[in-house]
């Protein structure tokens, strides 16, 4: 293997032991000849391309570790959603729970399905979620709601860029029909502006009833896009339809203040007694806990503060047919612990970034499906309930990871479950 020599300020300099400057550019050269490895031409499922597929591969690894009898059997179910198909990979599913949400959507007692190879993790989501529980429940409350796509247009200068921008704020009524032409669920909500010099972006923003949204807006914004290249007063030197605006499973500032998705709180307080007894540690050594760790999360550049929001959204969208990739801003929040009045701890979580639906994407899969019917949050009518429920979540899981290193029972919780 070669060796890296580092120099004194961090950077590399050069291969101290590696392979001589000919047998290196040969490594590193450029190849023309034909892949010996090719996909099938369509994407698409059907018998015939699976078995062509399975041709290539079965000299690779078994086929029956992914391509199941009940793959076999649900495979036409998943042609919506994914291109060039062998097969499922299969992740263990706990449960968390009971998790009782005092919500304005969310009202009840939750089992919350989890999929994860991470040992330790439904354990911990277990403990906060009775914790809370036996706490009476946490409170939330889904405060906003909406998804955005963000195209951006180019002019000369700045003043054609103000003549561009004093049209489309005329154009609301056109731009909210013509984008809702394309979508039985989608309302065109909200549209902000923009300009940075002679460039102008548009930050358009729907509401997507209980579906997650991406696809819905890209294609209603999209269709807003052309009508706006086919009449705006001045033409573009360059647009593009989306110019990195919307945060789009990215992690980013903006939405701490805003929306994109659902924007939910929760909080709970815990006496005393409980902490105690769930946690092993007090109120006040978890407040203070909080305190230095924020300080740590500004000294690294951190967005928000918390302590792993991501596990818990990750473990939920995956079981439950959600665009796991979108883990990059819905982890995005802040977290906050306080002495309360009579002497207990008050925790709350803000997730202003939760890209969730029950409708559409996976969530008609049949295991991601199973998952939904376990929460009871299936179908229409139950995506702002099922972000109340991850905003809970989060804080149980927020509850238990500060309570185990206040105790110094983090590493050992690992130590047993994960060996």
């Amino acid at each position: 293997m070669p060796k890296l020599n580092l120099s004194q300020n961090g950077t590399t300099s050069i291969f101290e032991q590696g392979p001589d400057t000919d047998k290196l550019e040969q490594l590193l050269e450029p190849h023309f000849e034909r892949p010996s490895l090719r996909l099938t031409p369509s994407p698409y499922i059907s018998e015939k391309n699976l078995t062509k597929r399975w041709q290539k591969l079965e000299s690779l690894t078994d086929q029956d570790a992914l391509l199941d009898e009940q793959s076999k059997t649900n495979a036409e179910l998943y042609n919506k959603n994914i291109e060039h198909f062998i097969g499922t990979v299969k992740l263990p599913v706990g449960i968390a729970g009971p998790l009782r949400v005092n919500g304005l959507y969310a009202n009840k007692d939750y089992l919350v399905p989890l999929a994860t190879t991470e040992a330790a993790l439904v354990a911990s989501y277990n403990r906060g979620a009775q914790l809370i529980t036996a706490a009476g429940g946490a409170s939330a409350m889904l405060l906003n709601e909406g998804v955005t796509r963000t195209p951006v247009f180019a002019f000369e200068r700045l003043a054609d860029a103000g003549q561009f921008v004093a049209w489309v704020v005329t154009q609301y009524d056109h731009f909210k029909q013509v984008a809702e032409s394309t979508t039985s669920h989608g309302k065109l909500h909200d549209i902000n502006v923009n300009i940075d010099g002679n460039q102008v972006y548009l930050v358009f923003e729907f509401h997507t009833g209980d579906a997650s949204g991406q696809n819905m807006v890209t294609i209603a914004t999209h269709k807003v896009f052309h009508y706006i290249l086919e009449h705006a007063p001045i033409e573009p030197r360059e647009a593009f339809l989306d110019g990195n605006l919307s945060g789009d499973k990215k992690p980013n500032t903006h939405t701490l203040r805003h929306v994109r998705g659902k924007k939910v709180s929760a909080d709970v307080h815990l006496s005393r007694e409980l902490v105690k007894k769930y946690l092993h540690t007090t109120p006040e050594k978890m407040v203070k806990f909080g305190q230095m760790t924020t300080t740590g999360s500004a000294l690294s550049g951190g967005i928000g503060v918390n302590a792993h929001y991501a596990n818990a959204l990750a473990a939920l969208y995956i079981a439950c047919g959600q665009d796991a990739a979108c883990v990059a801003e819905s982890a995005i929040g802040m977290t906050r612990m306080e002495i309360n009045e009579q002497g207990g701890l008050y925790a709350c979580v803000t997730l202003p970034n939760l890209m969730l639906g029950t409708v559409g994407g996976g969530t008609g899969l049949p295991s991601q499906k199973a998952c939904l019917d376990i929460l009871g949050l299936h179908g229409s009518g139950n995506a702002k309930a099922l972000a109340e429920v991850a905003a809970s979540l989060c804080l149980a899981g927020e509850l238990s990871i500060v309570g185990a290193f206040c105790a110094d029972h983090f590493t050992r919780a690992h130590q047993k479950l994960a060996r």
